[in-house]
């Protein structure tokens, strides 16, 4: 038997119970083409590099399955997702897997996998130390100092011209 995957890129709003009935629809499609589904996988939502049918985000599903001749399944894979599920599933393809390769597949994090944190913990992460708060709020005092020992500066080096103009008009 040849292994095949398919690739479906769902709407982001797609609910449990609408993924229960996508897994369900492409199960039976399967089967109804004499093949077996190996696996379903959820890969989750990822930003996409274009919008796709007014979407910036989109969830993956990953399906891999075994089957003779896929002619049968490719013309009803093309009905199932223009009629059935068209509302659900913005795009997908099929292909052909190697028998000899392992089914193991590495993916990128996905926006729900990627953890959320501040930016203080971004910064000492990444060894960026100096700029967390309290070495700003350091580097302030220091520049309020500094400014106000330039103004008082100014204020001595302020000349009284009043005397000059006086004289130099009469």
């Amino acid at each position: 038997m040849l292994r095949y995957e398919l690739l479906m890129l769902a709407v982001p709003e797609i609910t449990q119970d609408e993924t229960k009935g996508l897994e369900t629809l492409v199960e039976k499609t399967i089967k109804n083409a004499q093949g077996s589904m190996i696996s379903f996988d959820r890969w989750g939502k990822y930003r996409l590099s274009y919008p796709v049918k007014k979407h910036d985000y989109g969830i993956y599903f990953l399906v891999r399955f075994e089957m003779e001749k896929t002619q049968p399944l490719l013309a009803d894979m093309a009905s199932l997702f223009a009629i059935s599920v068209n509302d659900l599933v913005m795009r997908h393809v099929v292909t052909r897997l190697d028998i000899d390769k392992p089914l193991a597949y590495d993916r990128p994090p996905s926006v729900e996998d990627t953890p959320t944190g501040d930016v203080d913990t971004f910064l000492r992460k990444n060894k960026m130390g100096g700029l967390i708060g309290g070495r700003r709020e350091a580097d302030r005092g220091q520049a309020a100092a500094a400014t106000s020992e330039w103004s008082a500066n100014e204020e001595e080096d302020d000349i009284d011209m009043s005397d000059s103009d006086e004289e130099a008009i009469s």
